[in-house]
């Protein structure tokens, strides 16, 4: 019986069955947001911010307003959800757990991530209030 618990427990845990991210809700896991690839981050209000990795762009919705984000160094931050570190180290999918902070601020609730294409988010950066770069990152784990 022990063995079945453990098997099952490995199957439920692979990357591959997390295919359709950790509950099923979120992005792909292949295509969540890897936090130690991120090249440049917006705020664009206190509800959204935008996020481009290569090869992909992202559109980041919180549950409620976080107007501090982006301020200070760091000024974004995306923190995954425990279940998360504990598959895929510092991605963030969209999923229940998942935060975003800046510096001497409470973590904001994430509520839904989607990748967007690159007219969306050129269209959307140009009416971001903060801006930021992955160098100003702290390093990821």
């Amino acid at each position: 019986m022990k063995s079945l618990s453990l098997l099952l427990l490995l199957a439920i845990a692979s990357p591959a069955a997390f295919a359709a991210g950790p509950s099923g809700s979120g992005l792909q896991y292949a295509r969540c947001i890897q936090t130690d690839k991120i090249n440049e981050w917006h705020v664009v209000d206190a509800r959204t911010a935008l996020v481009r990795t290569v090869p992909y762009r992202y559109v980041v919705h919180l549950k409620a307003d976080c107007p501090r984000l982006g301020i200070g160094v760091p000024g974004f931050v995306l923190h995954a959800s425990e279940s998360g570190k504990a598959v895929g180290g510092g991605r963030i999918c969209g999923e229940v757990g998942e935060t975003v902070s800046a510096r001497d601020q409470p973590a904001c609730a994430i509520s839904s991530v989607e990748t967007i294409d690159t007219a969306t988010f050129e269209r959307m950066r140009e009416h971001a209030a903060r801006h930021g770069s992955g160098a100003e990152l702290p390093p990821a784990g």
